[in-house]
C-alpha cells in the first residue's frame, strides 16, 4: 500500500464584518490618544503605542487561511491567522464521514440541516467545489464545510465509501 500525502490552503475572503472590525479598532486607538491626551499627557503616546499595538495583533487574527492535510484516510484540518500562527481545528478519519456532498446537493440538505453543529472551514463564498460533510465529533452531529481542489477530493474519494460521497459532475 502506499502512503497518501495532499495539502492545500484555502484562504478566507475578508467580509464586511472585517472591515468594520478594523475601521472599529482604529477609530478606538484614536479615540484612546485623545482622552489620555486630555487625562495624562505626558503617557498619551505610550499609552496609544500600547494600544495601536493591541489593535494590529486584534487585526492579524482576521487575516484567515485553512490548511486542509489529507494522510492515508485522515483529514486534518488548521487554521492559520496572518500567516504566521497556526492552531489545529479538526483530525477525522474520512471513512468515519456519513455523507458528503457538494453544499447545495438538494437531496442531501435534510442530512445536514439535522446537525446539531456548523463549522465553515471554506472561502467563505459557494463555489463549484464547496463540500459539506457530516461526522459525529465528541457526541455530537458536525456538519463541515470545506473547499477541496480535484486533488484532494479524488484523494478523498478513494478512501471513503461510494454510496457516502456525493461529487458534483
Amino acid at each position: 500500500m502506499t502512503d497518501v500525502f495532499k495539502e492545500q490552503i484555502v484562504k478566507r475572503k475578508q467580509t464586511g464584518k472585517d472591515t468594520l472590525i478594523r475601521i472599529g479598532l482604529i477609530i478606538a486607538v484614536i479615540l484612546i490618544f485623545f482622552i489620555t491626551f486630555q487625562l495624562v499627557a505626558p503617557f498619551a503616546v505610550i499609552i496609544t503605542a500600547a494600544a495601536a499595538f493591541g489593535a494590529f495583533f486584534l487585526m492579524s487574527f482576521r487575516k484567515i487561511e485553512y490548511e486542509y492535510v489529507f494522510t492515508n484516510g485522515e483529514l486534518d484540518i488548521d487554521i492559520i491567522y496572518n500567516r504566521s500562527r497556526s492552531k489545529r481545528v479538526l483530525n477525522v478519519n474520512v471513512k468515519s464521514f456519513d455523507i458528503m456532498a457538494h453544499v447545495e446537493d438538494m437531496n442531501h440538505a435534510g442530512s445536514f440541516n439535522n446537525a446539531q453543529e456548523t463549522r465553515d472551514f471554506s472561502s467563505g463564498e459557494t463555489l463549484a467545489n464547496t463540500y459539506a460533510f457530516l461526522v459525529n465529533k465528541d457526541g455530537k452531529q458536525l456538519k463541515v464545510i470545506i473547499e477541496p481542489n480535484e486533488k484532494m477530493l479524488a484523494a478523498i474519494s478513494n478512501t471513503m465509501s461510494r454510496s457516502k460521497l456525493h461529487v458534483r459532475r
